[in-house]
């Protein structure tokens, strides 16, 4: 029997060797080894939380829009003024002797502020007194003569010619002694004048004139200045355009004036706690800035508020019925600025409206023109809402609905 060369297979057992396809099946075991322990990919939530699919209807939320009034507030600049001012001026001549306040204080009226020297006052009024005396003999020696002049003139003793000129200089003389107390009084009008005294109630700046100084009646520049701060004025400066716009608009019974309470924010930009009222609005234009003043009063009692001060005030000067006011983010615009809105329309079917919203409130826009009582305006989910599409509407701020996690998720399979 013919031996073969080579040895035996079976001598040489055959060793395995990793495969293509083994690989596979490997892969394919792991595969639904991963399926089986994590019970499926993760579900897609929307934005209010339900399981996102091209065939499942997005939820909105909406508010119902009644109409109602909206007030019209403007913000403008504007500058404290004091109540009252006054400038404190010597009504007679003379050198200062005293100055009897603090600068800075606050001043009564009538209380004395400087004393001027009274010498020549005091002795002017003791020549009048004397020069008054003097025309009341004088009047009282024509007088008797007149008297006696009467019976002779009445016998012809004395021609009537005498008498008429003695009771001439009778009346004459009683003239004499009204000029002669008109000039006593005078002269203690000024005597009480070298006490200058406050005029009005305030707080008094610093003396401009020291003890010792000249002053004379007709001068250019005042001692000081007193200015009452409680209360204080606020000017506020509105364009002549908008104060026009505004009154065209209270004419055609668009709105309705109200009485305005002011509001400040200072110069650091915290507000000023205290309201206000507009008191008057000037019948004239400035010329070179085309605006027109209104004033308003604030109390201070602290002493905040300092004349001079930039404040900004805002104030309702009127306000608009038959308005909407719908939160900002139910209001959207165009590539023009054109303001639109959402409604769910019947059958829960999105519309899109063309709205007016020119100004806001707070949180809201104002809308004059465009929508209807009781109209449901989308306000959440509006990403989702589609002009013509079906939606599930609920009252916005409604709590999200989580869809719990499908069975077995979570859990390690087999």
């Amino acid at each position: 029997m013919r031996r073969s060369v080579f040895p035996s297979l079976a001598l040489f057992p055959r060793q395995p060797r990793p495969a293509a396809g083994a690989a596979c099946v490997a892969a394919i075991g792991g595969l639904l080894l991963l399926s089986g322990c994590g019970g499926g990919a993760a579900q897609t939530k929307d934005a209010r939380g339900g399981p996102a699919g091209k065939n499942r209807t997005p939820e909105v939320g909406y508010v119902v829009v009644q109409p109602g009034t909206a007030p019209l507030v403007t913000e403008l600049t504007g500058r404290t003024a004091a109540y009252q001012t006054s400038e404190v001026r010597p009504q007679v001549s003379g050198l200062i002797r005293a100055r009897l306040f603090t600068e800075g204080s606050l001043v009564r009226a009538g209380q004395t502020l400087y004393q001027i020297d009274p010498s020549l006052y005091r002795a002017s009024g003791d020549q009048a007194r004397a020069n008054l005396a003097s025309a009341e003999a004088a009047a009282a020696a024509a007088q008797i003569r007149a008297d006696r002049f009467k019976p002779l003139a009445e016998i012809e003793a004395v021609s009537k010619q005498d008498y008429t000129d003695a009771q001439a200089q009778a009346r004459q003389a009683q003239a004499s002694v009204a000029q002669a107390r008109a000039a006593l009084q005078t002269a203690r009008i000024n005597l009480r004048f070298t006490s200058v005294p406050a005029p009005i109630t305030g707080r008094i700046g610093r003396s401009l004139f020291t003890q010792g100084a000249l002053v004379t009646t007709n001068q250019a520049e005042p001692l000081a200045v007193i200015q009452r701060l409680d209360p204080i004025y606020v000017d506020i400066k509105q364009s002549a355009s908008d104060l026009l716009a505004l009154r065209r608009t209270l004419s055609q019974g668009g709105a309705m004036p109200t009485q305005a309470v002011v509001r400040l924010k200072l110069e650091d930009g915290s507000d000023y706690g205290a309201t206000g009222t507009v008191e008057f609005t000037e019948v004239t234009v400035d010329e070179a800035t085309g605006t027109v003043t209104l004033r308003a009063r604030f109390p201070n009692a602290q002493g905040l508020l300092l004349p001079g001060m930039f404040v900004r005030a805002s104030f309702a000067q009127s306000i608009t019925g038959n308005v909407y006011l719908v939160p900002q983010q139910g209001v959207a615009r165009d590539a023009k600025g054109n303001a639109t809105v959402l409604i769910v329309g019947p059958g829960n079917m999105v519309e899109q409206r063309a709205v007016t919203a020119d100004r806001t409130q707070g949180a809201d826009w104002v809308v004059s023109a465009g929508l209807k009582p009781g109209d449901k305006v989308i306000t959440e989910g509006t990403v989702n809402a589609k002009p013509g599409k079906p939606v599930k509407p609920v009252p916005a701020g409604s709590p999200q609905k989580i869809a719990p996690p499908p069975p077995g998720n979570g859990k390690r399979g087999g």
